[in-house]
């Protein structure tokens, strides 16, 4: 172990405590950003952040993001931005993450209030927001408190960025995240994010890529109203009809995108990235564990592992429109929208995405003979992001993970928000 960082670790152990009793408050402020009935929470979870930034020292604001969009008489909860150490010298990492948190209830399945930080016998902590993302956000306030105690300077400048509606889609961060691009964040040479999963239990991961969702509609209608199959089937073109057999040429059953095109958009895999797959933890039977069944298409943990991380998936998702209840139903809808989503990866841009799945639809449909009308629109979409796995700040990490863990962490991406 390095000298210096020997009374930093010791202050860790020796304040682990009071950093357990900081999350145990942080977890009892049900700062749910999906109920309005909680806003009042969200905001106290910012305060009470933003109190314990400041006593350590650090220079702290709680900016406003103006009015909620659909809900005008909801204030957005404010994001925290501070900064901790100012010196030239170093280099500046930004940190980021949420305090808001999923709604949750004992009827869930939890064994314990979800509200009250609970520890069992293996010393596992149970809480709402404990590992997603309160525990991971004051982590780095632990880190600084440590190194101050222990009498250590903190090598880097440290400028943080927590915001409130990560759970309800990040409303108003991109707007504040733009306008703040040439002040607030300028400094930064490098950012991390503690919001992401381990792929099992033994070892850490440092992920340095994600998949971009591109998420569509495709809407097919005729009759002026439901209709009863009684009296019209075989009588009249049906959208639900139409629909099932556009959604049929987009993907089949291998996971194979059937849209002309889209895999030429895709960044080929080099040799030295397909290397860092071979040493990940990660095996076919923790597939099957996730999934609860052996339903998996490949039979390899690198075929799955870039498969899920790596290559675009088109996946549907559901219908609008269709009879779904219990018992049957003899109608036929006179309007059926079907729900999908690509996700993307490099080198995939939205617009050449977009250009490509519209087009394909409309041949595919267009082949049917149909007097139906076909739409078909994109909701919404989010870039992939990758990073250079041997960045400094990805080599300074694994560092960390061998010190603490003992074990070089696995480099990884993730599928996908």
């Amino acid at each position: 172990m390095t000298p210096h960082l020997d009374s930093f670790f010791k202050q860790v152990d020796g304040l682990s405590e009071s950093f357990i009793d900081r999350l145990r408050k942080a977890v009892a402020i049900p700062s749910i950003s999906a109920q309005d009935e909680h806003r009042n929470d969200v905001v106290r979870m910012a305060q009470f952040l933003a109190a314990e930034l400041k006593n350590l020292g650090a220079e702290v604001e709680l900016r406003p993001l103006g009015k909620q969009p659909g809900k005008e008489h909801l204030d957005l909860p404010p994001v925290i931005i501070a900064r901790y150490g100012n010196d030239t010298s170093k280099r500046t990492i930004l940190v980021y993450g949420h305090y808001d948190v999923q709604p949750a209830l004992k009827d869930d399945g939890w064994a314990s209030d979800p509200f009250e930080l609970t520890i069992d016998e293996k010393g596992r902590m149970y809480g709402r927001g404990s590992t997603d993302d309160k525990g991971p956000v004051l982590g780095w306030l632990n880190v600084i408190e440590a190194h101050q105690k222990a009498g250590v300077e903190l090598p880097v400048n440290l400028l943080c960025c927590f915001e409130g509606m990560e759970e309800y889609g990040s409303e108003g961060l991109d707007e504040f995240i733009q306008a703040e691009s040439k002040a607030f964040f300028k400094d930064a040479d490098a950012v991390c994010i503690s919001d992401n999963y381990w792929l099992g239990t033994k070892k850490p991961c440092l992920t340095y890529g994600l998949r971009g969702c591109n998420y569509y509609s495709v809407s097919v209608s005729g009759p002026g109203q439901d209709l009863h199959s009684g009296v019209f089937g075989g009588s009249a073109h049906e959208p639900m009809t139409d629909l099932v057999a556009i959604l049929s040429k987009l993907v089949d059953s291998q996971g194979n995108i059937l849209i002309p095109g889209i895999m030429d958009l895709v960044a080929p895999a080099t040799e030295e990235e397909r290397a860092l797959y071979s040493g990940i933890s990660y095996t076919v039977n923790n597939l099957h564990e996730s999934l609860g069944s052996e339903t998996g298409i490949h039979s390899t943990k690198e075929k799955i592992l870039m498969a899920r991380w790596r290559y675009p998936s088109l996946s549907i998702h559901g219908i609008e429109g269709a009879f779904s209840a219990p018992g049957a139903k003899t109608v036929i809808p006179a309007k059926a929208i079907g729900k999908f989503s690509i996700r993307t990866v490099p080198n995939m841009e939205s617009e050449d995405v977009n250009r490509l799945v519209f087009n394909h639809i409309k041949a595919e449909f267009a082949k049917l003979d149909t007097k139906n009308k076909l739409d078909v629109w994109l909701q919404h979409d989010g870039k992939w992001w990758v990073a250079n796995p041997k960045h400094w700040n990805f080599n300074a990490a694994s560092k960390a993970v061998r010190q603490v863990f003992g074990v070089d962490p696995d480099m990884t991406r993730e599928g996908g928000r």
